[in-house]
């Protein structure tokens, strides 16, 4: 048997209850803030052959103020590579970068799933200017 010390009292944190409106953890407005959701414009887009799900590698121009930041979409089943170029996305430009496979994905690139639950990219309806942020 193994001699121990005095015990330490437990620290007993009050956690705020969760909102939950339809079943759903409710965000507040500071949380939606805290993304910050831009517009760009795809300027490349390659095969990722090497991803474990069919993907590209885009480029995305987001701007003056950002740059153009590399992404990896999963896409193929509803775009190819030469319809994407020129297309308007949104991206959130504030997550650290992510590596898949020896690929640094920059931006998080918005989509919603289509009836099949393949990814249709999320775009603005008219053409905006590039680096608009979401609000």
């Amino acid at each position: 048997m193994v001699a121990r010390g005095p015990v330490e009292p437990l620290v007993r944190v009050r956690i705020p209850a969760l909102a939950l409106y339809g079943g759903f953890l409710m965000a507040t407005i500071e949380d939606f803030l805290k993304l910050d959701v831009r517009v760009g414009r795809i300027v490349q887009a390659e095969e990722f052959p090497q991803a474990k799900k069919p993907a590209y590698k885009i480029s995305v121009d987001l701007g003056p103020q950002i740059g153009i930041k590399k992404s990896s979409v999963q896409i193929v089943k509803n775009y190819s590579r030469e319809e994407l170029v020129g297309k308007l996305v949104l991206c959130v430009v504030n997550f650290p970068p992510r590596q898949i496979g020896s690929f640094a994905s920059e931006v998080l690139t918005l989509g919603v799933p289509d009836g099949s639950g393949e990814c249709v990219l999320i775009a603005p309806q008219k053409d905006v200017p590039i680096g608009g942020r979401l609000y």
